[in-house]
C-alpha cells in the first residue's frame, strides 16, 4: 500500500495563539488512523482566521508537499472571522458542492444550527480540500456519518465517497478500515 499524504489544518485565533489547545487536529489525525490502512504522513498547520493565511497554507499542502487530502477545521461559520470556506474557494480550481451539501445533512441530523455552516470541498491540482466543522466531535459525525441504534446507517458521511474522488483525481489509492468506516467505489466490470 502507498503512502498517503494528509494535510490537517486547524483554523483558530486563540488556539493559534496559545490560549487553548487546539483539540480538532489531535481528533482528526486519531480518527483518520483508524480508518484508513494505508501508512499516512500528516503535515499539519494550527493558524490563525486569516483568509491569506489560510489560502498560503492550503496552497504549501497541495502544491509543494503533495497532499492527497487537505482537511481543514474551524472557520466555516457565518462570523466576519469565518474565512476558511472563502480561502479554500480562493485556491480552488473546481468546487465539489455535494461535500458541504452532505456535511450540514449530516450535521441537521444532531443540531438545527447545521445550516449556518458554509463547509465547501474543492480540488486544487491532484488534491481534494474539505473544510469540517470545528468540535471533534461534529468532525467524527461528519466523516463517519449518523447510524441508528442497531448500527445501520442513516446518513452517509463524507468520508465513504472520499477514497473513490481521490481515485478519480489521480491522488493516493486509499484503502479503508471496514470496522471503521466504508468507501464507495463502483464495481469493475
Amino acid at each position: 500500500m502507498q503512502v498517503i499524504k494528509i494535510g490537517v489544518v486547524s483554523v483558530s485565533d486563540r488556539a493559534s495563539q496559545g490560549v487553548y489547545k487546539d483539540e480538532g487536529i489531535p481528533h482528526l489525525k486519531a480518527w483518520l488512523s483508524s480508518a484508513i490502512k494505508n501508512e499516512i504522513e500528516f503535515h499539519e498547520r494550527l493558524i490563525a482566521d486569516e483568509q491569506p493565511v489560510i489560502e498560503e497554507a492550503l496552497k504549501d499542502l497541495v502544491d509543494n508537499l503533495h497532499c492527497d487530502l487537505v482537511l481543514t477545521t474551524g472557520g466555516t461559520g457565518p462570523t466576519k472571522r469565518d474565512v476558511t470556506p472563502d480561502a479554500t474557494l480562493a485556491v480552488a480550481d473546481k468546487e465539489m458542492p455535494g461535500f458541504g451539501e452532505q456535511m450540514r445533512q449530516v450535521s441537521l441530523y444532531f443540531v438545527p444550527t447545521a445550516i449556518l455552516s458554509r463547509q465547501v470541498g474543492v480540488i486544487r491540482k491532484e488534491s481534494l480540500i474539505i473544510n469540517l466543522p470545528g468540535r471533534p466531535r461534529a468532525i467524527e459525525e461528519t466523516l463517519a456519518g449518523v447510524k441508528d441504534s442497531d448500527g445501520k446507517t442513516v446518513v452517509n458521511g463524507i468520508f465513504s465517497a472520499i477514497p473513490y474522488c481521490l481515485d478519480l483525481i489521480g491522488a493516493g489509492y486509499i484503502e479503508v478500515n471496514e470496522a471503521v468506516t466504508t468507501a464507495f467505489r463502483p464495481k469493475k466490470k
